[in-house]
């Protein structure tokens, strides 16, 4: 690998993860959901896609609710995950 390819690996911005708790055992979903918060805290930037809403809003600066494709609601995690419309809808009350 090049200089500038080993450069980028060692230092990157942003983290894109699609469903990375999918399949995993719920003690594997925690450590999981540590690991993102560690890589966001060193300054790296994710977008990350999960059906696990209510541990990703726990996460997120901002989040964004999909339902079948359309916005369903938009906002600072912490507003979404308090929101109780959407807890009721979306995350069993």
């Amino acid at each position: 690998m090049c200089a500038i390819g080993r450069a980028l690996m060692s230092d990157p911005k942003l983290l894109l993860l699609d469903e990375p708790s999918a399949g995993l055992a719920p003690a594997l979903q925690r450590l999981l959901f540590d690991r993102i918060r560690d890589i966001n805290t060193r300054g790296v930037g994710i977008v990350l896609v999960e059906q696990n809403a209510r541990e990703s809003l726990k996460l997120c600066r901002r989040g964004y609710l999909l339902v079948m494709g359309q916005m369903r609601a938009e906002g600072p995690g912490a507003a979404l995950l308090g929101d109780p419309e959407i807890r009721r809808a979306f995350l069993g009350g």
